[in-house]
C-alpha cells in the first residue's frame, strides 16, 4: 500500500490501522471522529484544506472529508490532536516526526 510506504519513510508509525473497506465511518460516527481533532487537514490530490472543527461549520468539513460513498475518506491518520484525511505524499512529510 502507497501510503503505508509512505508512512514508514516519514518515520510515522501508526498505533492501529484499520481497513476502510471493511469498517466505513459515515454519517455522523465520521463525524464524531471529525470533531474530536484540533484541526483537521483535508488532502485532495496536491492540495489540502485545513479546518478547525470549533469554527468551521461541519456541513464544509463533511463536504470535503467525505468520498463519493458518503464515507470518511481513506488513509485517515491521527497525529495528536489532529486528523489528517486522504493521501497527499507532501503532507505526509509535512508532519513526519
Amino acid at each position: 500500500m502507497k501510503a503505508l510506504d509512505v508512512l514508514k519513510r516519514n518515520n510515522l508509525n501508526p498505533a492501529q490501522i484499520v481497513d476502510a473497506r471493511k469498517e466505513p465511518l459515515a454519517g455522523e460516527e465520521a463525524w464524531q471522529l471529525l470533531a474530536s481533532a484540533r484541526e483537521i487537514v483535508v488532502a485532495k490530490g496536491k492540495s489540502a484544506v485545513a479546518f478547525d472543527p470549533s469554527v468551521d461549520g461541519k456541513e464544509a468539513i463533511l463536504a470535503q472529508a467525505l468520498g463519493r460513498t458518503g464515507n470518511l475518506r481513506a488513509p485517515t491518520l491521527r497525529l495528536g490532536d489532529r486528523l489528517l484525511v486522504g493521501f497527499n505524499d507532501s503532507l505526509y512529510s509535512q508532519f513526519s516526526g
